[in-house]
């Protein structure tokens, strides 16, 4: 899974990096502990005019489907199993019209030790500076704001797990699925609607490679953040 991660770029480097164009909305401060609820930076294509550009939006991490009742059904979908996205009722009409990139420097997941411990580690790419989680977005129309209101609407994002590969497979049995730069625009293309051809490309993904690195388990607290958290545990 991926419960917290990182992201402490300047938007102008996410735009040079994702080679994005337009920004929308207020860019979150940076984060070393970015957790669940919070708003974070996404990368995705949108059709302005006649031609489709790509953006950095700012959602709300943890997707509220348009059908939700509430909000709080977020909390519950920050990441969606990549294995089921295209059946299931809270995903798939996403997985096929709003796919997006969460920009991340790295992530966080606990490793669970015999003795029931919790290790927590901080996974990066020694080579890229950024990664491009695969993830979706939806808009929710909050019913109790008037329809004419143009903050009726919440963004929301999902990051995509998938099984980890044997590599990293010791800290824990799920990870984010990571989109290769090379591929960034097969999978934010908004002409790929078809379930076959999202399925093809999520099972052709290369396994990322990524090292570990144990950190301190002051990560553990929401409230905590700094460079210091990604620095080798003492």
């Amino acid at each position: 899974m991926c419960g917290r991660y990182v992201m402490s770029k300047a938007t102008g480097d996410l735009l040079s990096y994702f080679d994005a164009k337009e920004v929308e909305g207020s860019p979150p401060p940076p984060s070393w502990n970015v957790a669940p609820t919070q708003d974070v930076p996404i990368i995705a294509e949108r059709l302005d005019e006649d031609s489709i550009n790509r953006h950095l939006l700012i959602g709300r991490w943890g997707l509220v489907p348009s059908w939700a009742k509430d909000i709080k059904i977020g909390s519950k979908l920050i990441n969606a199993r990549s294995e089921t996205i295209l059946d299931k009722p809270s995903f798939r009409k996403a997985a096929l019209k709003r796919r997006a990139l969460i920009p991340a420097e790295g992530y966080y997941e606990w490793q669970k030790t015999e003795d029931g411990k919790k290790i927590p580690n901080y996974l990066y790419s020694e080579k890229e500076p950024l990664l491009g989680f695969a993830g979706l977005y939806e808009f929710w129309p909050d019913p109790q704001m008037p329809e004419d209101d143009p903050g009726r609407w919440l963004l929301s994002c999902t990051v995509l797990t998938t099984t980890t590969q044997d590599a990293l497979g010791h800290v824990h049995d799920r990870s984010p699925v990571i989109i290769p730069r090379d591929s960034f625009a097969e999978w934010l293309n908004p002409d790929m609607t078809d379930k076959t051809e999202v399925r093809s490309l999520l099972d052709s993904l290369p396994e990322p490679v990524l090292t570990p690195r144990i950190v301190s388990t002051k990560v553990n607290r929401v409230g905590n953040n700094g460079p210091d958290l990604i620095e080798p545990a003492a």
